[in-house]
């Protein structure tokens, strides 16, 4: 086989075996595509050996790749040659010893409280008429209210809003399935949205015409609201509110969602839950944030920690 039907196979037994998300599996492409370039020369995937893919790491990261995203790269190339050894395409494994360049401990930035209540009151203003605006309110106020990935936020079946108020089904990665309790604001901004929703798929079928599935519909391909959209609606969003948007972002609000239940009490293994992390271990950055505030705080506001003044 040519190295684009490895990919091929490969990819299409992650969405069949691991439930792999759409993105990942495009993630996936991307990174083996770009080692099946490298590779051209020596053989492909079928003829590489470890010093030809220790080779491409050092390219990557002579090109000013950062750690991150060659660790990600050799991750796709570990589970290509895993996979390629059990499907007996190779009888070795030469990605098996490869050494990553590990990922740094940065801490993940977040939002103050009260920026993000100046964030919910903006998307209340947001929009070219009064159904775009509580389109825009229930967005925000359901992201902040369960930090969703933004990928599932934007593509949340209708149904998934139906029946009890309290709670919010997601649809996470790998196509694990999550409950969520919503605020009242969210419970109240999903209902005037909800009422705008069933108005227009009644307008929809005395047209004629089939009512969208999602709760955030859109005339495009994929029927709902894209990421790019929402991206772009939430920098509107922040720079309305007189927050730089360059400091906004869909997943800094899942990250202020996280951050702000820890502050006020809650547990890792909640958090873990509500975030849908397969591995208590990525909760755990949180646990940083909160520390690195603290720090902080100590530093600004207590008396022995300012430098003493200076005798003349």
């Amino acid at each position: 086989m040519d190295d684009r039907r490895w990919i091929a196979t490969f990819i299409e037994a992650q969405a069949a075996e691991q439930g792999a998300a759409t993105n990942t599996q495009a993630a996936y492409a991307r990174d083996l595509r770009d080692v099946s370039r490298h590779l051209s020369g020596s053989g492909g995937f079928a003829g590489a050996t470890q010093e030809t893919l220790e080779a491409y790491l050092i390219a990557c990261e002579a090109q000013g790749l950062a750690p991150a995203t060659r660790a990600r790269r050799l991750s796709a190339i570990k589970q290509l040659y895993r996979f390629a050894f059990e499907e007996g395409w190779r009888t070795d494994n030469p990605a098996q010893r490869i050494a990553g360049p590990g990922r740094s401990q940065r801490l993940p930035g977040t939002l103050s409280t009260t920026e993000v209540e100046r964030l919910l009151h903006a998307a209340r203003d947001h929009g070219r008429g009064a159904a775009e605006r509580r389109r825009n309110t229930c967005l925000m106020e359901l992201l902040y209210a369960t930090g969703m990935r933004v990928s599932e936020l934007v593509s949340l079946p209708l149904e998934a809003a139906r029946g009890d108020p309290r709670l919010l089904l997601i649809r996470g990665k790998g196509g694990k399935e999550r409950m969520v309790p919503l605020s009242p604001p969210a419970r109240e901004s999903l209902r005037a949205w909800l009422s705008d929703l069933d108005a227009q798929a009644a307008q929809d079928r005395a047209a004629g015409r089939p009512a969208s599935r999602f709760l955030f519909p859109s005339r495009g391909r994929s029927g709902h609201l894209t990421r790019v959209r929402f991206y772009t609606l939430i920098k509107e969003m922040a720079q309305r509110a007189g927050i730089a948007p360059a400091r906004v972002t869909p997943h800094r609000l899942r990250h202020a969602f996280a951050t702000h239940l820890l502050e006020n009490g809650a547990d890792l293994r909640t958090i873990q839950t509500l975030l849908g992390h397969a591995d208590i271990a990525t909760t755990e950055i949180y646990t940083h944030v909160l520390e690195e505030r603290l720090r902080q705080l100590v530093e600004d506001n207590h008396p022995l920690a300012k430098d003493p003044p200076r005798r003349s």
